[in-house]
């Protein structure tokens, strides 16, 4: 079997990752290297072990995180799709087995707001985990100066700390935030992030859980 491991050790796929937070750069976007694609694959693994799903899916869902970002290198647009055919050849010359890599693709095909859907168990903690991926360091040295002007840097920026919870008992999965009002107001963060919101919300009903946002100590959603 082809592990979590070995796919954060394979150089290839370590190129892919940094070349394309490289383009991502370039174009003013948010970081989404390393510390992303770890924070996305601790946090998409995390929601199906609590879920209580086998080893092997947690294992699967990790490297679909640790991967689905890789389609940046080619381009933004459509990222979720190139994405998926760039894993399907690494994956593929590891030697996966298809079952596997199949489950991997679907879930990194779906998971860009404009095309994705929970299509299955992987693809819903993946949409959750790198939606709900929001904080102040994501945003670049170079734009903190000029938050003021970037409602998205200005909006992650505020974000001192983010958790993610999930409560199997009572349905619940909750995004917790502690925003610094004084940096951006709440309004302003659903005002770009309320249809990742709403992904989230329809991805976590695939678990049958409730999905909220708690900023500041309120539950806003």
């Amino acid at each position: 079997m082809v592990t979590y491991k070995e796919v954060r050790e394979n150089e290839d796929i370590k190129t892919y990752i940094r070349m394309a937070d490289e383009t991502l750069e370039s174009m003013k976007y948010t970081e989404h290297s390393f510390a992303h694609v770890v924070r996305c694959a601790d946090v998409a693994g995390g929601i199906l072990e609590k879920m209580g799903y086998d080893e092997r899916t947690v294992e699967l869902a990790k490297i679909a995180a640790y991967m689905h970002d890789i389609g940046n290198v080619v381009n933004r647009i459509d990222h979720a799709q190139s994405g998926a055919v760039m894993a399907f050849r690494l994956l593929d010359k590891m030697g996966m087995k298809a079952e596997e890599i199949a489950r991997i693709v679907t879930a990194i095909g779906n998971h860009d707001e404009k095309t994705a859907y929970p299509v299955n168990e992987i693809a819903a903690a993946l949409i959750i985990a790198d939606k709900s991926d929001v904080r102040r360091s994501r945003v670049r040295e170079e734009e903190r100066a000029t938050i003021s002007e970037d409602i998205h840097d200005r909006v992650n920026y505020a974000v001192e700390k983010s958790r993610l919870g999930v409560d199997a008992q009572n349905k619940k999965i909750t995004l917790y935030l502690l925003v610094d009002e004084k940096i951006s107001r709440i309004s302003e963060y659903f005002e770009i992030f309320l249809g990742r919101m709403m992904l989230c919300r329809r991805a976590a009903e695939y678990f049958g859980l409730q999905f909220e946002v708690d900023i500041n100590g309120t539950v806003v959603m």
